[in-house]
């Protein structure tokens, strides 16, 4: 039992290390913008580059890892993502940066289905919520940590943290190689309930309402979040250190909520009033910092945002995971397909309309937001959870 939870951890480590990669890089994007003399529309295509690498890649991934095992591609994945970082710390001109995330986007695509599918293998239905939860604070502790190291490795140079991200992933993928066992299952079983299943899968109510939701929502998330930390600096004239506290206490809050309280709120609640609860509160949350003029009122309001965003994507996680049965590892790769559509309008949504005015990607995300938590009303909360052959 415990080489399991040590095995699982060390999956979820990953995790870590990429969002704290992730978080080193964050500080630094707004003077990264100028010193390009990159458009609100070129940070928007980047970003949405990464998306659609990771749309393509996504259903292949969660398909492989079902055939392939888990570790064979979470090691693939932090290796690419280690050369994505490396060649975005190298890069000088805008295609440079494109490839590097497009890279960045197929390491994403493989990493995310199957470290969660690996933690799913691991768990059982009853301890699924508290294992996504720690999946969740292992990406926002990645965050917490990494924005402040991020902004002191800065000091070395603008590039050097996007250095420090590929170190830190080669280490993953070093870990992965030596230390990570393949969870005990019958992978050609699971390999042969997943055949042919795609098509089957997305004809299924439970996971066709579901989808549509988290295809419209993720395009009013990351028109939100994938450029924040550009709208913070322009529209309120936060600081690169001031970005990084808030999103830094951001992260603090939402890791205590992950750890502490996701488990007992979805035992309360259920993951699907928490996904309805998540875009009522992101929704108006946004709306607030699109009209106020105060920045404790902007800082507040963001706390609120972002600890929804964090406690929505391991609701949706925690609840497909219980319906997958032994498809796990398609099911996450459909999550993260359906996630990348939206993040790859989303972005080029905001940065379009950043260009046109600096408020306009909080209107289009608050109402997305709005909207999507009207629909998800309607989503039936009765399905039971499926078991694992």
């Amino acid at each position: 039992m415990k080489s399991k939870k040590s095995m699982m951890y060390l999956a979820i480590s990953n995790l870590f290390l990429v969002f704290l990669g992730v978080g080193l890089v964050i500080p630094v994007i707004p003077q990264l913008k100028d010193e390009m003399n990159f458009s609100g529309t070129t940070m928007g295509m980047m970003i949405s580059i990464f998306a659609i690498t990771q749309l393509l890649m996504s259903p292949v991934a969660g398909i492989l890892s079902d055939k392939m095992g888990r570790k064979k591609i979470i090691a693939t994945g932090m290796i690419i993502f280690s050369i994505s970082e490396l060649l975005f710390g190298l890069a000088q001109s805008k295609n440079g940066f494109y490839v590097s995330r497009g890279l960045g986007g197929i390491a994403a695509a493989l990493i995310m289905p199957a470290v969660t599918a690996y933690v799913a293998d691991m768990t059982t239905i009853a301890e699924r919520p508290k294992a996504m939860g720690i999946v969740s604070a292992a990406i926002s502790g990645g965050f917490i940590i990494g924005p402040g190291v991020g902004g002191i490795i800065a000091y070395l140079g603008i590039r050097a943290p996007f250095y420090a991200a590929s170190l830190l992933s080669l280490i993953g993928f070093i870990l992965t190689l030596m230390v990570l066992k393949e969870p005990e299952k019958n992978i050609q079983k699971v390999s042969e309930s997943v055949k042919g299943s795609i098509l089957a899968t997305l004809k299924r109510p439970i996971f066709a309402s579901l989808f549509a939701i988290i295809l419209i929502s993720s395009f009013g998330l990351q028109a939100f979040e994938a450029i924040y930390s550009i709208m913070a600096s322009s529209n309120f004239s936060f600081t690169t250190g001031e970005i990084a506290m808030i999103i830094t206490v951001s992260g603090i809050i939402a890791l205590i909520c992950q750890v502490f309280f996701f488990d007992a709120i979805v035992q309360k609640i259920g993951e699907i009033r928490l996904i309805q609860l998540t875009f009522f509160a992101s929704g108006v949350f946004i709306a607030i910092i699109a009209f106020t003029k105060s920045h404790l009122v902007v800082v507040l309001a963001t706390f609120v945002v972002f600890l929804a965003f964090d406690l929505f994507r391991p609701a949706v996680t925690t609840y497909l995971s219980k319906h997958a049965g032994n498809q796990q590892g398609m099911i996450n790769g459909l999550n993260s397909t359906f996630t990348s559509f939206g993040n790859i309008l989303g972005p080029l949504a905001a940065g379009y309309l950043f260009d046109l005015n600096h408020i306009f990607p909080y209107y289009i995300s608050a109402i997305i937001l709005l909207g999507t938590g009207v629909l998800s009303l309607f989503l039936n909360t009765n399905h039971k959870p499926a078991t694992m052959n």
